[in-house]
């Protein structure tokens, strides 16, 4: 209670700051609620809000074909302000990004002081020189490309059970970006990343090693319109052919969870198991003329992936490793409708996890009124566990976007 009263607090006293400088309301809906400028013209900053609403609905399917054990959920997914912008000049720029829905704040522990993990990103990004951005904070490490989407700019109500499974998801630390032109056309970006290797919001400083973080993207026919490699579906309707090649490489040094820096704590009878966790991402997108395909291969190793004491006996954390595919495509029709498909993969060591591989299959339709920002989605999907139960998942969402 203390927490959310602290944050509106903060709210409050943040809108009344805004009289006192000069403000321009976009006009447009998706652009913002505030464009804001100091007087002196030293600074700038956006104020933007988001919100998402979730209905689920889940079955489980005997083998005669029947559903049974529903179960049904309604919630705010996600609720977050977001403000950008720039400091004394624009290549020194900003971004903060504040989860305010309980969704969005769980996961405290005592390595987050027992707080709700509230901030998002809180990131500055200085290009220093040429093509070459220096980014320090707290942000979205440059995993696989369906993590770097954001939540509110997807073709699907969620992500895949890859991305559940394997994603790296955000840390705070270094990131030095750069790109490059081979041809007129063809360009290179380059992103590296060293970070603290325990996700968002730890503040009791670094408990195992270091994170390392690669990832090359090719591009042979040039940009797409609007950034339209990191978001779902086509709906900027490219006149010609586009496409990402992309690959990610990490390593988490010493890593004490069992998802690289995601997933629970392994503890043991000494404080915490330590050990390198490496990932690996393969993925393209391309989009052509309303028509949208997108890939990605996982595979995640560890040097030693099963958690012991100082003995030798096992904990029972176990890391999970394995790998995973993932694969999307679909079609935006001129009325904004859309319609998409996915079949996802992930298949975990079996002899070391002792898990068995899933498989899911999610047909989706979107109703995209302003874009992404302000969209209606739906998706059935069917959740096939080998030597498990399977489900039936059916999901409703709204998102709106300011």
């Amino acid at each position: 209670m203390k927490a959310k009263l602290l944050t509106l607090a903060f709210i409050l006293t943040f809108f009344s700051s805004v009289i006192s400088q000069e403000t321009n309301s976009p006009g447009v809906f998706g652009k913002g609620i505030f464009n804001l400028m100091g007087k002196d013209s030293t600074w700038s900053m956006k104020i933007a809000a988001r919100m998402q609403l979730l209905g689920t609905a889940a079955w489980e399917k005997e083998p005669d074909g029947g559903l049974v054990d529903p179960a049904s959920n309604m919630l705010v997914r996600r609720a977050r302000l977001k403000f950008d912008g720039f400091v004394l000049s624009p290549r020194l720029k900003y971004k903060i990004e504040l989860g305010l829905s309980n969704r969005d704040q769980a996961g405290q522990s005592e390595f987050t002081r027992n707080s709700p993990r509230m901030i998002m990103d809180a990131v500055i990004m200085w290009n220093f020189y040429g093509n070459f951005v220096l980014w320090a904070g707290q942000t979205k490490l440059p995993g696989n490309i369906e993590r770097v989407i954001s939540s509110g700019n997807m073709q699907l109500v969620d992500r895949s059970i890859l991305n559940a499974a394997y994603n790296i998801d955000r840390d705070i630390g270094l990131q030095l970006r750069h790109h490059f032109n081979l041809t007129d056309k063809f360009l290179v970006r380059e992103k590296v990343a060293f970070s603290q290797g325990e996700g968002r919001n730890v503040v009791l400083g670094n408990l195992g090693g270091h994170q390392y973080t690669g990832r090359l993207e090719l591009l042979p026919f040039g940009k797409f319109k609007n950034k339209g490699d990191y978001f779902g579906s086509d709906l900027e309707r490219e006149e010609k052919p586009k496409l990402m090649l992309s690959a990610t490489y990490d390593i988490n040094s010493n890593a004490v969870r069992t998802r690289s820096n995601l997933g629970d704590y392994m503890f043991n009878d000494v404080g915490l198991y330590e050990t390198t966790i490496e990932t690996l991402f393969v993925d393209a997108m391309f989009k052509y003329r309303g028509f949208s395909f997108m890939g990605e291969y996982a595979n995640r190793t560890a040097d030693d992936p099963v958690a012991k004491n100082s003995d030798g006996t096992e904990t029972g954390d176990i890391v999970r490793v394995g790998t995973g595919l993932n694969l999307a495509t679909g079609y935006v029709f001129k009325s904004n409708w859309a319609l998409a498909v996915r079949y996802s993969n992930v298949t975990p060591d079996l002899e070391i996890t002792g898990n068995n591989k899933s498989d899911q299959y999610t047909f989706g339709v979107s109703k995209f009124i302003v874009g992404h920002k302000l969209k209606v989605q739906t998706d059935v999907s069917f959740l096939d566990i080998l030597g498990e139960t399977d489900v039936l998942l059916y999901r409703l969402q709204m998102d709106l976007h300011f």
